[in-house]
C-alpha cells in the first residue's frame, strides 16, 4: 500500500469543495460527508496495487486523474507515495487551469 499524501494545492481545494458545498446546502454536516467520501475515494486509490486512473500527459507527463461525483482527483505517483495534487470540479477548464505553470 503506498503512503497517501496531500499537497498544499490538493488541501486548499478540499478546503473550497467543504465551503461550497456547505453554503449550498445550507449544511455543515452535508459537505463534510462530501469531503470525507472524497478523501475516503483517495485512500482507495492509495491501497490499490498498480497503476490507477487515467493518464494525463494533456496536463503534465506525470498526473493521472479519476473522475468522483463530478470531481476529479488529480495525482501521481512519487515512489512509495500517492500524491494527491488537486480536487476540482469537473466542469471546469482543466487544462487551462493547469496552463504553462504547473505544479
Amino acid at each position: 500500500m503506498r503512503k497517501l499524501v496531500y499537497l498544499v494545492s490538493a488541501q486548499d481545494d478540499l478546503t473550497s469543495i467543504l465551503e461550497y458545498i456547505t453554503r449550498e446546502s445550507g449544511n455543515l454536516a452535508i459537505g463534510l460527508g462530501f469531503v470525507t467520501a472524497l478523501r475516503s475515494k483517495c485512500a482507495k486509490l492509495a491501497s490499490l496495487p498498480g497503476t490507477l486512473g487515467r493518464h494525463r500527459p494533456d496536463l503534465r507527463s506525470d498526473i493521472r486523474s479519476s473522475a468522483f461525483k463530478g470531481y476529479v482527483i488529480f495525482f501521481r505517483y512519487e515512489g512509495e507515495f500517492l500524491e494527491i495534487v488537486n480536487v476540482l470540479e469537473g466542469h471546469c477548464d482543466i487544462v487551462a487551469y493547469y496552463g504553462d505553470d504547473v505544479i
